[in-house]
């Protein structure tokens, strides 16, 4: 009788399906989880370039649509109202431009609703053409590089949040960029 109970225990204990069945399990969530990161790393890098039209179009209400309610742009305190203005002189001093930038780095946060961003640019004329940038877009070392003393450079830092499946941005920090010692 005793055998009969060892062998009935033996017999469950190493049964593979449960253990077939959770590895598939946890597989299948850690490979959710990395796809779910790379859906919102291409989603803000989206708005990023979304924003990079709006500006090109002078639309400033289109940007403001990608922002939170109560966003704030930066150095100073700048809120929405104040963002339209400071974009409106923006637009009649460079007239018809393109914004040009190396691929945006994008660091989402442990919650999963918040991010940040930063992107380095430079605006130039509409008819200006830099073909060789286009090629270094995955380099973003190499693209300022690139640029080097040529052109005005800019980094922005950007704050979203998560509101409904859809980021937003919450704070933005427009800073000259001064050199190609930078941190992603």
């Amino acid at each position: 009788m005793s055998l009969t109970l060892y062998t009935r225990v033996r017999t469950r204990a190493y049964n593979p399906y449960p253990a077939r069945l959770v590895t598939l399990l946890l597989i299948t969530l850690f490979t959710l989880a990395a796809c779910s990161k790379e859906d919102d790393t291409e989603q803000i890098r989206n708005l990023i370039k979304e924003g990079a039209k709006l500006a090109e179009e002078h639309s400033a209400a289109g940007l403001l649509e990608l922002t939170t309610e109560d966003f704030v742009a930066r150095p100073g305190k700048h809120d929405d109202r104040e963002v339209k203005r400071i974009l409106w002189y923006a637009f009649n001093h460079y007239g018809n431009f393109k914004v040009m930038y190396p691929e945006p780095s994008v660091d989402l946060q442990e919650n999963g609703r918040e991010a940040s961003a930063k992107v380095y640019f430079m605006i130039v004329k509409k008819e200006r053409s830099i073909p060789k940038l286009k090629d270094l877009y995955k380099d973003p070392r190499g693209w300022l590089e690139e640029v080097g003393e040529n052109a005005d450079l800019y980094r922005l830092k950007l704050e979203l949040l998560k509101n409904n499946g859809d980021w937003l941005v919450r704070s933005a920090l427009l800073e000259p960029f001064r050199g190609v010692g930078f941190s992603s």
